[in-house]
């Protein structure tokens, strides 16, 4: 919101916001502490900004993200000078024919599209053991906040940009804690939407049953305006249908500095609080402190009946589904992609062992093992899923404590709410002693952001807890929208 007030006063241009943002990129990204958090940057990015800056000048803002220079992980399409590759060189060359709708949307809301995210390759669904934030085609991302740290996976890149004061805001993907994990390792608020928020079309897929774009913000305010502005029905994800009678344009209309009190919270102690690491339980006993403080409700403990019984279960339902969607991103993309199967991409990573294989390829192998999703075994993985995460999970201590949310430590709760395609805020709670950060976890059941974005804005304003990174210096690209 401040750097649309200087842009609206005239005290800040969007060419220079951007030129801000690209020196930046040159200064901690390229050089200094070299975070390998951007892949590329886009060549038409200052044109696009000069084009929205003379759009202003004659009397039209398209709205809060008017001329603002964001950051999208390298698996959202974009039919431009950018390349979409999930991270991997098979696909280094490849232009997406077409816009993600996500993309669509932030165009059509005056984003300046400034660059490619680096990311864990094909979103963490190669193989097993490779660690967060590495990619063949951008090496390794690390965290601003000490490279001994895991950056996160698998939206590392956009979290660190963000963390790091190269972008406002920036856009990731999840498919079971690809948002939260990230935002929790870089000390960022993240947003993982409703399945069905924000259309899947255009991103390169793991299962549709639980994939997500959402944003990363440094704030709740700027994560509410970035979401409002992915939204919209798309005729080609038929899950953004039930999105008709929820979306929001903008969730700022939501947000209240009060808008703790008397709100339900439930605290999942079983499993979820149960391992937390010896450093992280001051910082998350303080949390629930300031929540009592701020009059909530604290249900404690509410435990998920189902919470170890969810940890525990081997779900096939990623490796069906991967299959299947990946086969039909990669024959969409036609002649702009010289990999059309993962069969072929199997066989590309074959070729180049030392450059492909570094970790192995276990999960593309298994995937691609896998006959259909008619098969019982895709079908009782299915069913398992939501009976524990919807059902006999999240609904059931939902209901009987009368909750308007539950909190998790950390990202610990992302597997429960992406198995039933709940949503999520993640807020920064604090850090260790030894300087680690550790997030505060809302989730609710479908459709319920404006709740949770007004719980985790109210804890954000109230305790003030972020704090930025040792390793980069606070620059004038770094105010809040």
């Amino acid at each position: 919101m401040e750097q649309q007030a200087a842009m609206q006063g005239g005290r800040l241009t969007s060419v220079r916001l951007t030129e801000g943002f690209l020196e930046r990129v040159e200064a901690y990204d390229r050089s200094g502490p070299r975070l390998n958090a951007v892949l590329e940057v886009n060549p038409q990015a200052r044109e696009i900004a000069e084009t929205l800056d003379r759009e202003r000048a004659s009397g039209g803002i398209r709205g809060p993200l008017h001329g603002i220079p964001l950051l999208l992980k390298d698996n959202i399409a974009t039919a431009d000078r950018l390349h979409t590759s999930a991270g991997s060189l098979a696909l280094k060359d490849c232009i997406a024919p077409r816009d993600a709708f996500l993309v669509t949307r932030l165009r059509e809301a005056g984003a300046v599209i400034l660059g490619k995210a680096n990311m864990t390759e094909w979103a963490n669904f190669m193989t097993t053991g490779m660690p967060a934030g590495y990619s063949s085609r951008g090496g390794q991302v690390k965290n601003p906040y000490g490279e001994s740290l895991s950056p996160g996976g698998s939206s590392s890149g956009s979290a660190v940009a963000v963390a790091a004061g190269l972008c406002t805001v920036a856009v990731g993907t999840e498919t079971s804690g690809s948002i939260l994990s990230p935002a929790n390792w870089n000390s960022v608020v993240g947003v993982k939407p409703t399945l069905g928020l924000i259309s899947r079309s255009g991103i390169v897929p793991i299962a549709a049953s639980q994939d997500t774009a959402g944003p990363f913000a440094r704030t709740v305010a700027d994560a509410a305006i970035l979401l409002g502005a992915m939204t919209g029905v798309d005729a080609a994800d038929r899950a953004t249908r039930a999105s008709r009678r929820h979306a929001r344009g903008d969730y700022r209309e939501s947000l209240s500095a009060k808008g703790l009190e008397g709100a339900r919270l439930g605290v999942p102690r079983a499993v979820y609080f149960e391992r937390l690491a010896a450093p992280e339980t001051p910082v998350m006993d303080a949390a629930l402190r300031a929540l009592g403080n701020l009059c909530a409700v604290l249900v404690d403990p509410a435990d998920i009946v189902t919470a170890r019984e969810v940890s525990d279960f081997r779900s096939d339902v990623m490796l069906y589904e991967f299959k299947r969607d990946l086969n039909r991103y990669l024959e969409d993309l036609g002649e702009a992609s010289p990999i059309r199967s993962l069969r072929e991409l199997i066989r590309f990573n074959e070729a180049r062992p030392e450059e492909m294989l570094r970790f192995g390829q276990v999960l593309l192998l298994a995937a691609h093992a896998t006959n259909g999703l008619r098969t019982p075994t895709y079908r009782r993985s299915r069913a398992e899923d939501l009976r524990m995460s919807r059902a006999d999970g999240i609904d059931q201590v939902m209901k009987r404590e009368r909750l308007d949310a539950l909190v998790f430590p950390g990202w610990s709760g992302a597997a429960i709410g992406a198995k039933a395609g709940y949503p999520s805020v993640i807020v920064p709670a604090g850090y260790t002693a030894e300087g680690t950060p550790i997030g505060l976890t809302f989730l609710g059941r479908a459709w319920s952001e404006p709740t949770l974005l007004r719980l985790a804005h109210a804890f954000e304003t109230a305790t003030s807890l972020r704090r930025p990174p040792p390793s980069v210096a606070p620059g004038p690209a770094g105010p809040p929208l």
